[in-house]
């Protein structure tokens, strides 16, 4: 299924509309499978050199966080308008706009890693991490994050492909360099025949060339899509779509920095709780990411089909997608919740021997079982709020949540009450059921949609429209 906006104006039920969802939702799924384990192969060889590499590379990722909010935010815009572009039928605008989120994904790319060939050890400083850490950190750091381009254009070109409805090509490639990934992984942190054994280098060399291949891969895939292949006129600079990049992507980008900044600061209260809890704390959170895999798949084909709809001016079919996607999410995580409550401590035994942080680790998980109905809500929702061109919401919760509810509970509940990692992960799971009520109480009053970026009606409706677009045109006014 290469797109989906050939038939957004014909009257669906529920079992066809589930058919849809599914059909783009399971690829994002098993994309977000194959990423999440990325981090979960770095992680458990990395943790078989030291648990100080274990916190090095921790504190890397939570600094490229940041990096991940600008691409991210980029790719949220591109998704989003190419979204709305083709259910309004105006495949050409598609095009253009996905090749000016290409030159931007290549501006912030190259910026990036400029700031980390200059910065690294200071950025890293911020996290408040003992000498030992930051020698092995600024090392990981500078190998990973001076080729941000690839990073940027990985973020940016699976979001275009989804955008016009193809989740199954990102999932394959995510799978070929997610395998790739952990060869190298193998072969270059511990050596064979005659490649030396590297530690922490070969850790970021083996993600290093992983992102190359797929970024090359999915250059070739997007312009092999008929209604995005690339034009030579497009990669000029223009000045209007690169506006409502930036103008949809700003709050996007809001959003998950203001998260990364508050994770940056609670990080340090963890710190603070000595090396092993920090660990515990990173190897619970590498453990526990699986489950977003479901949710943000989901979250995907969620921000797709509403930001179709919403291009046609289908509000009422927009919001069935948005509700149905929730229903179907929140139900297979609470399922996953059970299965991190119950097994947690047999999960962190797989990455140290060490009782106290295995317990830890058990501990933080349990918790994290019990919120997960409350993570659905929120990516999902999240995700359809996208969609319906509205990102400022989201930004002004999370913000909300992430400095009011979240950073203030880890300090009073980890720190000051004495609890410990699990004061840190109540806090988080208290942020997270906080967040999605609001966004659910929000979406019930129907102020979840921002129409005026939507597409303007008159670019598709025409006297030459069929029946179904006269009646997509109707309800834009």
């Amino acid at each position: 299924m290469k797109h989906t906006h050939g038939d957004i104006n014909m009257p669906q039920t529920n079992k066809e509309r589930l058919k849809i969802i599914m059909v783009l939702a399971i690829p994002a799924v098993i994309e977000n499978f194959f990423q999440t384990f990325v981090g979960f192969v770095d992680t458990y060889f990395v943790s078989k050199i030291g648990l100080v590499e274990v916190s090095a590379v921790g504190v890397t990722n939570a600094v490229l966080a940041i990096y991940f909010a600008l691409f991210m935010a980029i790719g949220v815009a591109a998704n989003v308008r190419i979204a709305n572009f083709l259910g309004a039928k105006q495949p050409e605008k598609a095009r253009h706009i996905s090749q000016q989120s290409i030159v931007l994904a290549a501006v912030f790319g190259i910026l990036m890693g400029i700031l980390t060939l200059i910065f690294a050890e200071p950025l890293l400083k911020l996290m408040g991490i003992d000498a030992e850490v930051l020698e092995a950190g600024s090392l990981y750091f500078r190998i990973v994050g001076i080729p941000s381009i690839l990073m940027s254009f990985m973020f940016v070109l699976s979001a275009i492909l989804r955008g016009a409805g193809d989740t199954k090509t990102p999932m394959k490639i995510s799978i070929v360099i997610n395998i790739v990934n952990a060869v190298l992984d193998y072969v270059l942190i511990f050596g064979f025949l005659f490649i030396p054994e590297m530690g922490i280098v070969g850790a970021a060399l083996a993600t290093v060339i992983a992102r190359l291949i797929g970024s090359i891969a999915l250059f070739y895939y997007v312009n092999r899509v008929k209604i995005l292949s690339f034009r030579k006129d497009y990669w000029s600079i223009d000045k209007t779509h690169l506006m409502e990049l930036v103008t949809l992507g700003s709050p996007a980008a809001g959003e998950r920095l203001i998260m990364r900044a508050g994770q940056i600061v609670y990080f340090g209260f963890v710190v603070a709780l000595g090396t092993n809890a920090f660990a515990a704390h990173q190897i619970a959170g590498n453990v526990e990411i699986f489950s977003y895999m479901i949710g943000y798949g989901f979250a995907t084909a969620a921000t797709i089909l509403v930001g179709q709809q919403i291009g046609a001016g289908n509000v009422k079919e927009a919001k069935h997608y948005a509700k149905l996607s929730t229903y179907i999410t929140v139900g297979a995580m609470t399922i996953l919740g059970a299965t991190l409550f119950f097994l947690g401590d047999w999960a962190g035994s797989f990455f140290t021997e060490d009782q106290q942080v295995i317990g830890d680790i058990g501990i933080a998980l349990k918790i994290s079982g019990i919120f997960q109905p409350f993570l659905a809500v929120l990516l999902v929702l999240t995700g359809a709020f996208q969609g319906a061109n509205n990102t400022k919401f989201p930004m002004y919760l999370t913000g909300f949540g992430m400095w009011a509810v979240r950073t203030v509970l880890v300090y009073l509940l980890g720190i000051k009450l004495g609890w410990g990692l699990a004061g840190v992960w109540i806090a988080i799971g208290a942020d997270i059921a906080f967040r999605a009520m609001v966004l659910t109480i929000q979406f019930r009053r129907g102020k979840w949609i921002a129409l005026e970026k939507a597409p303007e009606p008159e670019s598709h409706c025409d006297p030459q429209t069929t029946k179904e677009n006269m009646s997509c045109c109707a309800n834009n006014y």
